[in-house]
C-alpha cells in the first residue's frame, strides 16, 4: 500500500462548531476526532495506489467542512474504543435529491461492514430528510461496492477533484428499502453524527 506524504496541515483547514449530542448513543465529531478521520480518508485513497500528486489534487474533496458537521450531515463509524473506522457525508443537492458527498473507510477496517453501515445510515438519513434519490460520484475502485448496495450506474460525470477526469455517476432509489439495510448497523458498530 502506498503511504502518502501529504502534509497533515492540509487537514487542519477548518474550525468545527460542535452541536449538542443527539438523544441516541451518538455525538458530534469534535476536533480531536476529525484529524484522524481526514487522515484515513487520504489513506483510503492511497490504498488504491494513487500517487502523491493525485492525492494533493484530491485533498480538497476529502475535507469535511464545519457546516456539514453543524448540520449533522457527517457520520463516523467508531469501534468499541471510540476509534474512527469510517466517515460519510450527506449533501442535499436539491429538494428531494441527496448526494453521498463522501464515504471513506480506514484501510484496516475495509471488508468488515463499516462502509455498508455508513452507506445504509446515510441513505436512511437522506430518506428521513425527504429525499427520494441519492446520487453517488464514485471512485472507480468503489463502483462495485455501490452496485452491491443497489445503486444504478447512469453515466460518467466530471470529477469534483481532478480536472479532465470523469467518474462513474450512480443513482440510488430511496423510495424502497436499501440493499443490506437489515444488518448494516450490526456490522458497522456505532455510527456517530
Amino acid at each position: 500500500m502506498h503511504q502518502p506524504d501529504l502534509d497533515p496541515d492540509v487537514l487542519d483547514t477548518w474550525k468545527p462548531t460542535p452541536s449538542a449530542p443527539s438523544q441516541r448513543d451518538r455525538s458530534t465529531i469534535v476536533p480531536a476526532q476529525l484529524k484522524p478521520v481526514l487522515s484515513f480518508a487520504v489513506r483510503s485513497k492511497a490504498h488504491w495506489g494513487y500517487d502523491d500528486d493525485f492525492l494533493r489534487l484530491a485533498a480538497p474533496a476529502l475535507l469535511v467542512d464545519a457546516e456539514a458537521i453543524v448540520e449533522r450531515r457527517v457520520f463516523v463509524s467508531v469501534d468499541r474504543d471510540d476509534r474512527a473506522l469510517g466517515v460519510a457525508r450527506l449533501d442535499i443537492e436539491a429538494p428531494g435529491i441527496a448526494d453521498l458527498g463522501l464515504l471513506f473507510v480506514d484501510p484496516p477496517a475495509m471488508g468488515l461492514g463499516v462502509g455498508t453501515g455508513l452507506f445504509v445510515h446515510v441513505a436512511a438519513e437522506a430518506r428521513r430528510r425527504g429525499c427520494c434519490r441519492m446520487t453517488i460520484l464514485a471512485d472507480p475502485f468503489a463502483a462495485p461496492f455501490y452496485e452491491r448496495m443497489g445503486a444504478r450506474y447512469r453515466r460518467h460525470a466530471p470529477s469534483d477533484a481532478i480536472p479532465e477526469r470523469t467518474l462513474p455517476l450512480y443513482h440510488l432509489d430511496l423510495t424502497g428499502p436499501v440493499d443490506h439495510e437489515d444488518h448494516a448497523d450490526a456490522a458497522a458498530g456505532r455510527i456517530r453524527p
